[in-house]
């Protein structure tokens, strides 16, 4: 049946199945097939009652967690469109997304945004908050929720919208991914034939609007029957990691860069640990490549107790399966895990393609790329070096934009991804992108260009770039007068205030000379060189993020 509800339905033959973990009332508590099921079937009945019929959008503001669960296999069951929000973001774009998608129902966590959103809105969507005492108009879920329901699965064409992902574009408002319920399926096997999941515990870190999370720590898992447990939050992930003990974790390189951070930070008081750990490092890594000497063969099981081990254990000492996707990852950061003995896997995706195009398998893995096409998925390189991608997980388009569907997916079905790449002996190396955009390690998307003619919006700044490809944060070069940094921030952030919450500048560099035609950093129309610009100033952008985030 060509439901993503049916991964669920699946499951309710063995319904004291746990399939879930939650901290709730200060313990982790497991929830089985049948518990989420009771739950979805309550939400099911309370669509029906609100007149939502087939089609119509559902937009999901919630944590990680049973209620994000329930909400959306209740309403991907009764053939219902859920339209996925950030919790942390801010009125303007749930507005935008609301309005855009035609969601006739919103469910959020609490009412932070909801007096702020009923000013953008000339017809704001009935709201429903889990907060039990949300001021009206939002309606109280558990006043709204019958006592009971039954979860029921409609049985779907494959080719059934299920979702709407909103994702950032170069350019103007995000745009809404359309992606069927088979979409999604065909990504889900293929996952599953990247990654083997047996008697595992998943924990989930990457928020569920976040189309990698959804469909690799997600919908796999469920159609896996593998348990999954919601972290509390990122600054509970170390403790969280301790306590559940974890043997897959899906993640952007962050927070492996994270991690490895407090190591170095650690180790760096005794000389001693930092050369023993560095020279663990080398060995795993030389033996996970086949070039291992005979005295370093039989130095790494000792290595790997007396160092290796303690440090994993900081992952709660059952991690097997360390999965890293939604930006590029630092060879550096791969090489450390392997390294340690964690086989470390990168993959590679886009919204748009429900997400998962490539990755590379746990006895298959070459770091330096993001590995070979998933099953059913096919690649090629245009002349332009862009890598175009084929396949069942392909979107139906874009939301109401038909002159942006066909932008992006040609008339034989190949959708550009704007990603440079080479192919290597079946491999995908990922050179840049094509589109302007940058990717911080944590995986959100911003485009630098509408960012920097906000930014210039006010007078104190002639010119500036936004850096931050690959990194925590955003940091802005800028050509000022203004010698205060922390004034440049407050400005700058100032005018960055619609923005999503994520586009926001931690740093500030300031530049006095201008940039020119006769200096190298602009081209003859006058457009900003920024490869030159990273080049020129490599050394200050390295020593601006080696000192850190600056409060304002």
């Amino acid at each position: 049946m060509p439901n993503l509800a049916a991964l669920l339905q699946q499951h309710l033959a063995t319904p004291d199945k746990v399939l879930y973990r939650q901290w709730r009332d200060g313990a982790w508590r497991d929830h089985t097939a049948g518990d989420i099921a009771a739950l979805a079937g309550r939400w099911q009945r309370a669509f029906r009652g609100h007149g939502l019929n087939p089609g119509d959008r559902v937009a999901i503001a919630l944590k990680n967690g049973m209620d994000w669960w329930a909400v959306d296999l209740a309403a991907q069951g009764l053939g219902l469109v859920t339209v996925p929000l950030y919790p942390d973001d801010n009125a303007e774009n749930w507005a935008w997304i609301l309005a855009d998608s035609g969601s006739r129902l919103l469910v959020t966590e609490n009412a932070r945004l909801l007096p702020a959103l009923a000013g953008l809105m000339t017809e704001p969507p009935t709201v429903v908050c889990l907060q039990e005492n949300a001021p009206p108009p939002a309606l109280p879920a558990r006043g709204w929720l019958p006592d009971q329901g039954e979860f029921t699965v409609a049985d779907l064409p494959a080719a059934s919208l299920a979702t709407l992902v909103y994702t950032s574009g170069t350019t103007g408002r995000p745009k809404g991914v359309m992606l069927s319920h088979g979409n999604i399926l065909a990504n889900v096997d293929a996952v599953l034939e990247v990654v083997t999941l047996n008697d595992d515990l998943l924990i989930s870190i990457l928020p569920l609007a976040h189309m990698f999370e959804r469909t690799c720590g997600y919908y796999a898992p469920l159609k896996a029957g593998v348990p999954v447990a919601a972290m509390r939050s990122i600054n509970q992930l170390a403790e969280d990691l301790a306590e559940l003990r974890p043997t897959v974790m899906i993640a952007v390189p962050r927070v492996f860069e994270r991690f490895l951070k407090r190591i170095e930070q650690a180790l760096a008081r005794s000389p001693l640990k930092l050369v023993l750990f560095r020279l663990t490092v080398a060995v795993g890594w030389r033996r996970f490549q086949g070039r291992a000497s005979l005295p370093e063969r039989a130095l790494h099981p000792l290595l790997r107790r007396l160092v290796a081990r303690p440090l994993l254990q900081r992952l709660g000492g059952r991690l097997r399966l360390p999965v890293v996707g939604g930006a590029p990852v630092e060879l550096r950061i791969a090489k450390t895990f392997i390294g340690l003995g964690l086989n470390l896997i990168h993959g590679y995706g886009l919204t748009e393609a429900s997400p998962v195009v490539a990755a590379n398998r746990e006895g298959d893995n070459d770091p330096a790329t993001v590995g070979r096409p998933v099953k059913g998925v096919e690649v090629k390189v245009n002349d332009a070096h862009e890598l175009l991608v084929r396949g069942p997980s392909v979107m139906q388009g874009y939301w109401n934009r038909p002159d942006a569907t066909a932008a992006a997916i040609g008339p034989e079905g190949w959708l550009n991804t704007g990603d440079q790449a080479d192919l290597r002996d079946g491999r995908i190396a990922i050179k840049g992108r094509t589109k302007d955009i940058l990717v911080l390690s944590n995986g959100e998307k911003l485009p630098p260009a509408d960012l920097e003619t906000a930014v210039l919006d006010d007078p104190v700044f002639e010119q500036v770039m936004a850096v931050g490809e690959g990194r925590p944060y955003l940091i802005l070069l800028a050509v000022s007068r203004e010698p205060d940094e922390k004034v440049l921030l407050k400005r700058a952030n100032a005018q960055l205030r619609h923005f999503p919450r994520h586009v926001r500048v931690r740093r500030v560099l300031s530049l006095r000379e201008p940039w020119t035609v006769d200096n190298g950093l602009l081209t003859p129309t006058l457009k900003v060189k920024r490869a030159e610009l990273l080049k020129r100033f490599r050394e200050e952008i390295e020593e601006t993020y080696r000192q850190g985030i600056r409060t304002v």
